[in-house]
């Protein structure tokens, strides 16, 4: 998966068509922040996951493997593509922003940068 620092689509241009938005659970720990989502239908290859300042957008197509000789009779789901986008905190360091994909599932750890991680400051006896 590539993570983009721009917000605009694979063609170059902006992309403002109605999209579903997927399900999404965010964690925290000392570490960072976790982000799961859920993106049925969408493959690693027609996922895209940009940063653009402190806005993460993640944006994939549904690819169902439909035939394009078909008509549908009744459907349900019209859109195929998922959209959602993020405000990151200041804490967070996007460059080292990690994903992975498993079963229409993608996961982001987006770390904190070091200045922001809890410490603890050791105390000397005199």
């Amino acid at each position: 998966m590539d993570i983009k620092r721009t917000a605009l689509d694979r063609q170059g241009q902006a992309n403002d068509a109605p999209a579903l938005v997927p399900s999404v659970d965010i964690v925290e720990d000392q570490n960072g922040i976790t982000l799961k989502a859920d993106l049925p239908g969408v493959s690693k290859e027609t996922l895209s996951i940009d940063v653009d300042g402190d806005t993460l957008t993640v944006e994939g197509a549904v690819a169902l493997g439909e035939s394009k000789e078909l008509r549908a009779l009744y459907a349900e789901v019209r859109v195929a593509r998922y959209r959602r986008s993020f405000v990151l905190g200041r804490d967070l360091d996007t460059e080292r922003i990690e994903a992975s994909m498993r079963n229409g599932v993608l996961t982001l750890n987006v770390p904190k940068r070091e200045h922001a991680k809890p410490r603890r400051i050791a105390v000397k006896a005199e």
